[in-house]
């Protein structure tokens, strides 16, 4: 990976920060039930999405023999 300069980061945070900003005066004019649908649907989704990454980190962490076999079986 190359290491990215200063003003590309900086611009890369602008550039996120103005688009939030813009989505969310855009959801404030928008029909309350709407936007409650919308965002609700945005937190199960991130929810979800931030489960299945820990899951999977700690299932790559787990050891292969976690499946119940080892060698000294009888």
């Amino acid at each position: 990976m190359t290491k990215t300069g200063r003003k590309e980061r900086i611009l890369r945070w602008s550039m996120a920060s103005i688009i939030g900003v813009g989505t969310m005066a855009q959801l404030g004019g928008c029909d309350p039930t709407v936007r409650t649908v919308f965002l609700s649907g945005l937190e199960n989704a991130t929810e979800t999405l931030t489960d299945t990454f820990v899951s999977a980190f700690f299932l790559s962490l787990a050891d292969d023999d976690a499946t119940g076999d080892s060698l000294t079986g009888t």
